[in-house]
């Protein structure tokens, strides 16, 4: 009679242990990918210049070219503002989705699942909400990048990457997902792909230094 108990402690133990150990691994973002290209090779020179949207000419969008810049670098792409072969165009967005009860399938207000429209407008936004009685909604972030000819302004690349999750934080999600969304550049695998890529941790601030 007293065996059971220390089982149950044993038990307890051992999965604590497990996600200690799991937890000292780089974490994971599983980004949902679909890319689609005419190139054949990268473009000679593999010069770009980056197009702001009126709604992204804010100095809060800085970070968010800097991370993309940063994937097209690593891409084999540069930077060339005076003489660039590619423009590119570059959207993020912050959401949040609802995640269904199991044992409540359609959740508290009926079948439909809350809409976001269209996120395709490449805009920098967030919106969303959840309701009461709920399970913790999955913070939503999605990247895109287009690049067009600049001689003829035809779109040869298109890309973007999803990732949900119940955790967030922004700048190194936005960061992995824009090498998520180039994965393969120039030519892509077809249709629709799961890429996994490690999350660098955020380095530590420096004494007095607010984030």
């Amino acid at each position: 009679m007293m065996r059971r108990p220390l089982s149950i402690a044993l038990l307890c133990a051992t999965a604590v242990a497990v996600l200690a150990g799991c937890s000292t691994g780089p974490r994971l973002v599983e980004g949902q990918v679909q890319s689609f290209s005419t190139l054949q090779a990268i473009p000679s020179p593999a010069t770009y210049r980056i197009e702001r949207l009126p709604s992204q000419q804010m100095p809060s969008f800085e970070p968010i070219v800097a991370l993309a810049e940063q994937a097209l670098g690593r891409a084999g792409l540069r930077r060339d503002d005076a003489a660039p072969r590619l423009l590119a165009q570059v959207g993020v967005q912050a959401d949040t989705v609802p995640r269904y009860d199991p044992f409540r399938p359609y959740g508290a207000y009926g079948p439909y699942p809350w809409g976001m429209g269209g996120w395709y407008g490449r805009g920098w936004g967030f919106h969303g909400g959840w309701g009461f009685n709920e399970p913790t909604p999955l913070h939503r972030r999605a990247v895109s990048i287009v690049l067009r000819d600049a001689a003829t302004q035809a779109v040869v690349y298109e890309t973007s990457a999803v990732h949900e999750d119940v955790w967030v934080s922004d700048p190194a999600v936005y960061g992995v997902l824009f090498d998520a969304a180039l994965t393969g550049f120039p030519q892509p695998p077809q249709g629709p792909r799961v890429v996994r890529q490690p999350l660098a941790p955020i380095p530590p601030a420096a004494p007095g230094t607010v984030r």
